[in-house]
């Protein structure tokens, strides 16, 4: 049984306990029909009511983190309520059985009823929601905790002393230039590939400049696979000055259009547009799909990258691909850089 199977059998198993408890609360006392019908249709209207909170009021107000829209959605639940149980008591049950709830009332006396009347399948809606999502958000963390532990004891049994490759690729640097300024140029600009990768900071991000520095290496140094057959554009807008980024972050959907895309046709070039403006960082990356790729796999853990923003960039990213069969296109937007 899967999670979601099991959660509809908890709701089910909830909702069948509560149908059971309030009509064997009133049949304790009277066995008249009309008090059987009217105590379920209440229970009918708390249902709706509770999965109109449950999947629309609280999950919004939680997107948004406003509390006006949290009043707006339990208004909302409230007047839904009222004009249905309007229709259904006063005016259903009157025409098909001759009976209806209220009698004489006034019309105020009607609506502070209701109100009140309506507060448990809202109330429940939200304990439940609330239940749910802190165990939902515990397992997350739970799970974010694992993969933490796993990545660290992957990396300690992997780790060959980063500090002696460095080294090693300047000594060979000064070895090759002599002979080729090419080849020295290019083991220069994996040396500072390498250099950033070692950098660590304690809030996780780097200078954006620095970010775009390594792209740009990045693109250099698999230009010389290609030489003049590279069509890769990489266009900038905006100013560069100061703004601080998660380090890697843009990199591997670059890495996915480099393997998955044509790079050496002019007529189907990969594009990759950045922008600066407002505070805001927008990443784009396009490129036509190498039907000749035989390699499937995206190149880019595209669900480790969201759960990786989730946790730096809450609420403030979105991030859209797109994939027709014929173009491959990612866009990352990020706020407050």
């Amino acid at each position: 049984m899967n999670a979601t199977q099991k959660k509809i059998g908890l709701h089910l198993l909830g909702w069948s306990l509560y149908f059971t408890y309030t009509l064997f609360g009133y049949l304790l006392y009277t066995w008249r029909f009309e008090v059987l019908l009217l105590t379920f249709s209440q229970n009918l209207l708390h249902l709706v009511q509770f999965y109109f909170c449950y999947f629309l009021v609280f999950p919004i107000w939680m997107k948004y983190k406003q509390w006006w829209v949290l009043v707006l959605g339990i208004l909302s639940v409230m007047f839904t309520y009222i004009v249905l149980r309007y229709i259904i008591e006063e005016v259903l049950f009157l025409s098909v059985f001759g009976f209806s709830n209220y009698t004489t009332i006034t019309f105020s006396y009607y609506i502070f009823d209701n109100i009140y009347w309506s507060l448990p399948g809202i109330f429940m809606g939200g304990v439940v929601w609330a239940f749910e999502s802190t165990i939902q958000k515990e397992r997350e963390n739970r799970t974010l905790r694992q993969e933490k532990t796993q990545a660290e004891l992957s990396f300690l049994k992997t780790q060959i002393n980063p500090h002696f490759l460095y080294n090693t690729l300047n000594y060979i640097y000064s070895l090759a230039y002599p002979v080729s300024d090419k080849l020295g140029n290019a083991v220069i600009k994996l040396s500072e590939l390498m250099r950033y990768m070692l950098h660590e900071s304690k809030d996780g991000k780097v200078e954006l400049q620095k970010e775009v520095d390594y792209l740009q290496n990045y693109l250099d140094i698999y230009r010389l696979r290609f030489e003049d057959n590279f069509f890769v554009h990489f266009t900038l807008q905006g100013h560069v000055n100061g703004q601080r980024v998660p380090s890697l972050v843009l990199i591997p959907f670059v890495e996915n259009a480099l393997k998955h895309g044509v790079v050496d046709d002019a007529a189907t070039p990969i594009s990759i547009n950045l922008l600066l403006q407002n505070k805001e960082l927008y990443f784009e990356v396009s490129n036509h799909i190498n039907k000749n790729q035989k390699d499937q796999t995206t190149g880019i853990g595209l669900p480790n990258i969201r759960r990786r923003l989730d946790l730096i960039y809450p609420g403030k990213y979105e991030l859209e691909v797109q994939d027709d069969g014929q173009m491959y296109k990612t866009v990352l937007r990020l706020q407050d850089v």
